[in-house]
């Protein structure tokens, strides 16, 4: 008989006893275990036999090539005082300057200064419609940098749809990033951020994870519907230098360098010919990715879409469309001022056509207060003679571009005269070096420049100028550059 109180019966004493024995011998195994399993996995991580952030190989770190030439940036300018007026006199010396140079270059032209309230102080024709060339990219990247959320990526994908035969069909899905690389994706760069080489290893890893060496290979390319030719360009851009069919993928914008591309992706002046099947090249590329990760693709690559709730495989990511609409600008590239066009009006639910592109374009600047009495716009990238507008548009435009707020990505896109794009080469005065921020606009008959500018008194201006039809190109452009050199120092 066991005595019985407030503690354990003698029994019961022994099996606790055993019992604590019993729990202390596996917590210690286990965190012995735990503390082994670690250790293991680090070392492996180091040997670079499992995944992680260990390593016992030589990092390679980024370097930057030595610059070619440097340009000494004008002082910083004091935040922008809108109050700060322009002395109209001295900004009509500018345009009457500029006027006399007309007589010399022939053709019409418009001509416009305004302070940084609105106020236009000097101007020539501001309201006679003109074929502004790509100056109109600046309305297209304007109205798509208020509407899109320009933080996104457009992300590439992968869908693997399995029959009851045994078989594997992949379809690779674009959703509107025509800079793609052909290899590993690029981190450093904007052409190139998600590599279709990283996206076919991605997607071989997990078809073996599956058990799958074979697939038959479709792409997807219905993004942008079935009309991917704006109006005008066909006509003007008859060698296929200058535009690439709208599309959901692309490699490199569709440009076929044959090997003799730039060793930079994002800096290149010259126009190798383009694609004019852009998604369907991107899949054969992407098809040859595939086959050096072992992966082989039975016939012919096919256009297809991807069943509907389906997850994607796998998945690269582009640059954000801050970064896109900023290279879009730099290199006045048409395809891609017609895709933002594009993924507008698939935003506000327009059309899904050039033609809903250019009406959500519209939309948006006559909501914000734009003028657009005088457009005329063909398409969104100003690729033809037929597009008008007046430089009172213009202007409008670069204005909503010295405000903070929605729409500020169109004016971080604008080249800056004597350091980077299409106005690298067009600065007349040193001195003013990273203060002019602008876009060019070029066509066989039609030479123009927009932009707004820091003054050297710390306000700021907006100009507009557009020449049609000169009988000397060359002195209406460089009348131009003499022009805008001037608009700092008002």
């Amino acid at each position: 008989m066991t005595k019985r109180g407030c503690g354990l019966a003698m029994d019961d004493a022994g099996d606790y006893r055993y019992a604590r024995r019993r729990r202390a011998i596996t917590v210690a195994v286990s965190v012995v275990a735990t503390v082994a399993l670690c250790v293991g996995y680090a070392v492996a991580d180091m040997c670079d036999v499992a995944p992680g952030v260990l390593t016992l190989r030589h990092v390679e770190h980024s370097t930057a090539a030595a610059a070619g030439r440097s340009i000494e940036a004008a002082d910083v300018v004091a935040d922008i005082d809108a109050s700060k007026t322009i002395d109209p006199a001295a900004a009509r010396a500018l345009t009457d300057a500029f006027r006399a140079s007309a007589a010399g270059f022939g053709g019409e032209f418009s001509i416009a200064i305004a302070d940084a309230s609105g106020n236009v102080v000097a101007e020539n024709n501001i309201d006679v419609p003109r074929t502004p060339a790509s100056t109109m990219k600046t309305l297209t990247a304007y109205a798509a940098a208020v509407e899109l959320d320009m933080g996104k990526t457009l992300d590439t994908q992968t869908y693997l749809e399995q029959s009851q035969d045994g078989t594997a069909r992949l379809v690779l899905k674009g959703n509107g990033d025509m800079l793609l690389g052909a290899g590993a994706s690029d981190a450093n760069h904007i052409n190139g951020r998600a590599g279709l080489g990283t996206l076919a290893g991605r997607t071989a890893q997990a078809l073996r994870q599956r058990g799958i060496t074979s697939v038959t290979l479709a792409y997807d390319d219905t993004l942008f519907d079935n009309d991917r030719w704006p109006q005008g360009i066909a006509e003007l851009d008859t060698d296929h230098l200058y535009y690439a069919p709208t599309a959901s993928m692309a490699v490199d914008g569709g440009r076929n360098w044959n090997g003799t591309g730039p060793a930079n992706p994002d800096v290149f002046s010259a126009y190798p010919a383009l694609s004019m099947q852009p998604a369907r090249d991107a899949a054969l590329v992407f098809q040859q990715r595939l086959a050096e990760q072992g992966i082989t693709v039975q016939g012919f690559v096919s256009q297809g879409t991807v069943a509907g709730a389906s997850h994607p495989l796998a998945s690269v990511r582009s640059a954000s469309l801050n970064e896109i609409m900023a290279f879009t600008m730099r290199h006045s590239d048409n395809s891609l001022a017609e895709e933002f066009g594009r993924l507008l009006a698939l935003q506000v639910g327009a059309d899904n056509s050039p033609a809903g592109a250019v009406q959500a374009v519209k939309s948006v600047l006559e909501r914000k207060g734009i003028t657009t009495t005088g457009l005329d716009m063909r398409n969104c990238s100003g690729l033809t003679e037929d597009s008008k507008l007046t430089a009172r548009t213009l202007l409008e435009v670069q204005l909503r571009n010295l405000a903070a707020g929605s729409g500020a990505a169109a004016a971080e896109g604008m080249s800056v005269m004597g350091f980077v794009g299409t106005a690298e080469s067009r600065l007349n005065d040193a001195d003013e070096a990273g203060l002019i921020r602008v876009k060019t606009g070029s066509l066989g008959d039609v030479t123009s420049m927009t932009g707004n500018v820091s003054r050297l008194n710390g306000g700021a201006l907006t100009f507009a100028v557009i020449v049609n039809n000169p009988t000397d190109f060359a002195a209406a452009k460089a009348a131009i550059d003499t022009f805008v050199a001037g608009l700092p120092k008002l």
